[in-house]
């Protein structure tokens, strides 16, 4: 199935939530999950080029269900989107309170810049990466707020406490 499709937007919550449910599960011994958002942003109202599959309102719901299928913590990967629409499942993520750790994103902070480096050479990209690139982080960075340590779910509080100490001077 295509993942851009409309019908992969519509399977899309469901097959996120099971996986988290199922890779949570204590014998594939997983620390930290890397997951995909469960709603395929290009199909939710009110994103950029959205095809109107899933509705916002009804985004957040997918989220908290996934959070809630979760035993043990999990960050977002980008997917390959763009800056502007990982920024947009964020502020979802945020809004639904959904638990994540944190983020690991590469191509939806610098992949607008390739176009850049292919017509106008290594200096057009580097001044983009230094300009738009940097904007990017920074706007990736601003919804890290939302955020939650794993330990705030996951470890009882003599866990986190040794955690913290443990990990005071990395």
């Amino acid at each position: 199935m295509e993942d851009k499709s409309r019908e992969f937007a519509q399977v899309k919550p469901e097959v996120v939530t099971k996986s988290i449910e199922e890779f949570s599960k204590p014998q594939y011994a997983v620390d930290i999950l890397k997951v995909g958002v469960p709603v395929s942003m290009p199909h939710v109202e009110g994103a950029p080029g959205a095809r109107l599959a899933i509705f916002a309102c009804g985004s957040k719901k997918y989220f908290r269900q996934a959070t809630d299928a979760a035993c043990v913590p999990f960050i977002y990967l980008s997917e390959g989107v763009s800056n502007e629409l990982f920024d947009d499942a964020l502020q979802l993520a945020a809004e639904a309170e959904a638990n994540f750790s944190g983020v690991l994103c590469g191509r939806a902070t610098w992949k607008d810049g390739v176009p850049i480096y292919v017509k106008e050479g290594l200096g057009a990209l580097e001044k983009w990466l230094n300009e738009q690139g940097v904007h990017n982080i920074e706007r990736v960075n601003a919804r890290l707020v939302a955020a939650r340590p794993w330990f705030a779910r996951f470890a009882s509080d003599s866990n986190a406490t040794a955690f913290r100490a443990g990990n005071a001077g990395s």
